[in-house]
């Protein structure tokens, strides 16, 4: 199968997470709440995970150690800052209930650009070799369901209706697809492996600024050891992937 062809099925079954908000139709509450934190630990370390085992030694393997890698991994690190701060947008892993003053056109664009990065960054990942793309994918599919469970949350407590949020969240999603072929048409022209450290860059962010922090519990510790099981299980996750492909 060509590398085109991977990269609009991957991002187009991606896109297809943005559907996840129907499990809140069917799923208690509460079992909601046991889930979803648990997931965002899992995420949280597929994220670390990928950034540090696979995009960052891929692009080192690529171009050698360079100063410009690391400065495109602030890059990708400094944009979703940007994101999350002046476009008054972050990932949210709440179940919908707990949604308070949503903001949801700001939501949905905002979504709709990080959708686009992550879509450059998987089509990056298959332009440099299959096997990346496909962890790079499984990587960023695990962060997706909490995510887009988040948002869909966000969009019901901000008076839409359920079908009205599930599809207009869709649309958002289907931006990735834009970016894997924006990253696919580029390759053609430049050596994008820079988006591969650019994508490392995001990773880290969110992983670390918007994932850790909400599973960090200092008045519980059961929980916390869950959840820290949990993202050590994400890393050597990812970790076994790089060794048995």
């Amino acid at each position: 199968m060509s590398i085109l062809l991977w990269i609009i099925g991957s991002t187009f079954v991606m896109s297809l997470i943005a559907w996840a908000g129907l499990i809140t139709l069917y799923l208690k509450e509460e079992l909601l709440k046991k889930v979803i934190l648990p997931l965002v630990a899992l995420s949280a370390g597929a994220l670390l995970g990928g950034a540090f085992l696979h995009l960052l030694p891929e692009a080192i393997e690529e171009v050698g150690l360079r100063l410009d890698i690391f400065l495109w991994l602030l890059l990708g690190f400094s944009l979703f800052f940007l994101l999350e701060n002046f476009i008054q947008w972050h990932h949210c892993h709440k179940i919908p209930s707990e949604h308070k003053k949503p903001v949801t056109y700001l939501i949905l664009i905002a979504d709709g650009i990080h959708n686009f990065i992550g879509g450059l960054a998987i089509g990056a990942a298959f332009i440099a070799n299959i096997k990346l793309g496909i962890v790079t994918w499984l990587v960023s599919a695990a962060h997706e369901v909490p995510q887009e469970l988040g948002d869909f949350g966000i969009l019901i407590h901000g008076g839409w209706k359920k079908q009205k949020a599930l599809l207009f969240n869709f649309f958002s999603a289907l931006t990735i697809i834009a970016g894997g072929l924006v990253a696919y048409f580029l390759a053609t022209k430049i050596n994008i492996t820079f988006l591969l450290a650019f994508a490392a860059g995001n990773f880290i962010y969110i992983a670390s600024s918007d994932l850790i922090p909400e599973i960090k519990h200092k008045d519980n510790f059961k929980k916390s050891l869950i959840h820290f099981i949990t993202f050590i299980f994400g890393i050597l996750l990812i970790l076994a992937v790089r060794f048995i492909t």
